[in-house]
């Protein structure tokens, strides 16, 4: 159970960490609309990462059940995964930000909430990451309340950061989204995956 909740908070701060496009929105709708608006925007972020790790749970315990003679193939492309989605990371952090957006005026947090919901949905590799960890970590399919325990950890990491993010937006403005906080954040998390996908690869080859 333990090992399930250090996986859940572990890859929930992994993939909500870098201070992209959602992350950068937030902080500029806290800085432009207050608390209770980035506040509603940044548990519309967390609920799309809650909901991806849940799929994630529950279609990579099937599988890991139905494909057991293979398991550390599997095992071995989740970690390959990990590794690509780490570049990934590394290479958007160090990519030259893009110019800010228009954000919409007098934004309710019901809207809010729908809206950086919506953005979040949209982008694939949130569900093959959540994916690729739960193949990768007997812990988090070991049983039911394992399982429980991955999503619940995984969403309240994604929220306790997105929440700091609004947070400091409505108190320091777009301080946060800085060039320089980008690239620390993304390529902090780059690390973490990276790990993680270290950790599975060493299950099979070592």
């Amino acid at each position: 159970m333990g090992s399930a909740l250090l996986a859940g908070l572990v890859t929930g701060w992994a993939i909500a960490l870098p201070v992209g496009a959602i992350g950068a929105l937030l902080v500029s709708l806290g800085a432009q609309q207050g608390w209770r608006v980035a506040a509603a925007g940044a548990l519309g972020v967390a609920t799309v990462d809650g909901l991806y790790a849940g799929v994630a749970v529950l279609a990579g315990a099937a599988a890991a059940a139905a494909l057991a003679p293979v398991a550390d193939a599997l095992t071995l492309l989740a970690g390959m995964v990990l590794l690509a989605v780490a570049l990934l990371m590394a290479r958007a952090a160090l990519r030259p930000a893009g110019p800010a957006r228009a954000q919409p005026r007098l934004l309710s947090p019901l809207r809010a909430y729908l809206l950086l919901l919506g953005l979040t949905a949209v982008n694939p590799t949130t569900v093959v990451y959540f994916v690729a960890v739960v193949l990768g970590n007997d812990a988090v399919v070991s049983g039911t309340s394992a399982a429980a325990v991955f999503v619940a950890a995984a969403l309240a990491a994604s929220a306790s950061w997105q929440l700091v993010l609004a947070g400091s937006g409505a108190l320091l403005g777009r301080v946060a989204s800085s060039d320089r906080a980008r690239r620390l954040t993304g390529l902090v998390a780059a690390g973490v995956v990276a790990a993680l996908a270290v950790r599975a690869l060493a299950t099979v080859l070592l």
